[in-house]
């Protein structure tokens, strides 16, 4: 569906966890440039699209909002959901074998992007707690008890 391989790859991922990618037209402006998401499908502009990895933090959005919530006409994440995104995003890589870097470029999270992946990279993790309590994953020590691996490893990737 897309010509850039790592834009494919990406999206079929999030297909693959059950959140709709499609490729669309996108001539008016975005949060994200050639991204948006309508009525629970994330919607990517190819020629638009700035940074691939926008893909993945779009769809940490959907995949940490409740069900009900995830099928709205506009999403509207609270603060919460927004770090918990970020998070999910920071796992989503780190499952598909990327560099986080490609989540975290230079252009995006308000100039934060370095320290976030350097954070995360040394287990210093923000988010994860609410990833917790979702049910989506585990920090070591609740993860040592159920005999499962720690963030970044996702028990399930929706909440």
């Amino acid at each position: 569906m897309f010509a850039d391989p790592l834009t494919e790859r990406l999206a079929d991922f999030v297909r693959g966890i059950g959140i709709d990618v499609r490729p669309a037209q996108l001539p008016e402006p975005t949060f994200l440039p050639g991204l948006d998401i309508r009525d629970g499908v994330i919607l990517v502009d190819e020629q638009r699209l700035a940074y691939p990895g926008d893909l993945l933090h779009e769809a940490g959005h959907l995949a940490v909002t409740d069900r009900a919530g995830r099928n709205a006409s506009k999403l509207s994440p609270s603060d919460g959901e927004e770090i918990a995104a970020i998070a999910w995003s920071y796992a989503a890589a780190r499952h598909l074998d990327l560099d986080p870097a490609i989540v975290f470029h230079p252009h995006g999270y308000k100039g934060s992007s370095q320290a976030l992946a350097e954070n995360f990279a040394a287990g210093r993790t923000f988010g994860q707690p609410l990833l917790q309590y979702y049910g989506m994953t585990f920090e070591p020590g609740r993860a040592a008890k159920n005999g499962a691996a720690p963030f970044p490893h996702m028990l399930r990737w929706l909440r």
